[in-house]
């Protein structure tokens, strides 16, 4: 038995209906990450606002999705790499770039390497980045508004990985190339 299943509208609250019926009509269907999330009654909400609200600063969907790559491959979680590499792709990524930034060596735009590098600096020494790379992210043009959004999108998408990773989801989209 999994630890957490993927809920049907008619085992939801009646808030999560509704957000299924809006990412339905939105996307065609309720990706499992959030029918899985949707076990709480109010962590589908959060998640989704949460997103949702730093989807409207100011980092791109392409560097969003950079982020998300970068987590995703730190946290092993297959679920997230398969919708992310999808989403990156959508936002402008070729799969060889998103195989670049899952191996740490994107080595493309040098704003959106500065990001990736302190991405990972951040995941990997937990919210701590050297000088050199918080330097080189600011030299790159970004702000310090920007850095804030890169610690709450590396946060939502650890979320988003521990849940996959300890539900086990069913991946719903097309599996991303091992490496």
């Amino acid at each position: 038995m999994k630890n957490l299943e993927a809920l049907s509208k008619d085992q939801v609250n009646d808030t999560n209906a509704s957000i299924f019926d809006d990412l339905k009509s939105k996307l065609n269907m309720v990706p499992n990450l959030y029918a899985t999330i949707a076990n709480s009654g109010v962590a589908l909400k959060a998640i989704l606002e949460y997103g949702n609200t730093l989807g409207g600063g100011e980092l791109s969907g392409k560097e969003a999705e950079l982020i998300a790559l970068t987590i995703s491959q730190m946290n092993s979680c297959h679920y997230c790499l398969a919708a992310h590499t999808a989403l990156g792709k959508m936002n402008g990524f070729s799969e060889d770039d998103t195989k670049a930034i899952r191996n740490a060596n994107y080595d493309g735009d040098a704003k959106l390497k500065a990001l990736a590098t302190l991405t990972k600096d951040l995941a990997e020494n937990k919210g701590h980045a050297s000088e050199e790379n918080v330097k080189a992210f600011y030299d790159a043009g970004y702000s310090k508004g920007a850095l804030v959004e890169v610690v709450g999108f590396i946060s939502m998408n650890v979320f988003n990985n521990y849940v996959n990773n300890f539900a086990g989801t069913d991946i719903d989209f097309p599996k991303a190339p091992e490496l």
